[in-house]
C-alpha cells in the first residue's frame, strides 16, 4: 500500500504545482495542499505498521529473515 500512498501524495503535489502555474482558483490549491498534508500521516502510519508486522513475523517465524533497508 505504500506505493499507492506515495503516488497519491505525488499526484496532489504535481496537481498543485500545475494549478499554481495556471493561476487556478485558490480553493483548488487549498484542496491540493490538504490532500498532500493528509497523505503524509497516512504514509507514516503505513510505514510503522509494515515495520511492526515484519518484527512480529520475525519473532513468530524464525526462518523469516528481516532485511534491513536504509
Amino acid at each position: 500500500m505504500v506505493p499507492f500512498a506515495l503516488a497519491g501524495i505525488a499526484a496532489f503535489a504535481v496537481a498543485g504545482v500545475v494549478l499554481l502555474l495556471l493561476d487556478a482558483p485558490d480553493s483548488w490549491l487549498w484542496t491540493c495542499l490538504a490532500g498532500l498534508l493528509c497523505g503524509i500521516p497516512g504514509l507514516l502510519t503505513m510505514l510503522r505498521h509494515d515495520a511492526n508486522r515484519r518484527r512480529r513475523r520475525a519473532l513468530t517465524h524464525p526462518e523469516f529473515k528481516v532485511a534491513e533497508t536504509a
